[in-house]
């Protein structure tokens, strides 16, 4: 019984762990693929297509402009809006 609630609390504190991790906006303008990776709906491909949108054309300006990025539309885009900061 002892293990089971220990098991048990392990697996609240981890999961809290992440929640807790993951609600820091992500800067689409300085982010690495690992980190941008865990954004809503963005992949390995589509994280490296973000980085060669913001090398290629610059900083985004707006998060609408994600939607340059092969992959992201505007589902996506919703999807990941409130994850997102451009600072």
């Amino acid at each position: 019984m002892k293990i089971a609630k220990s098991t048990a609390f392990l697996i609240a504190a981890f999961i809290s762990g992440v929640a807790s991790a993951s609600t820091e906006p992500v800067n689409v303008n300085e982010a690495d693929a690992e980190t941008l990776e865990t954004l809503t709906g963005v992949g390995p491909a589509t994280a490296m297509a973000i980085i060669e949108e913001r090398e290629t054309n610059g900083p985004f300006e707006r998060i609408e402009g994600l939607t340059r990025v092969s992959g992201i539309g505007e589902a996506t885009l919703e999807a990941m809006r409130e994850q997102v900061t451009l600072d």
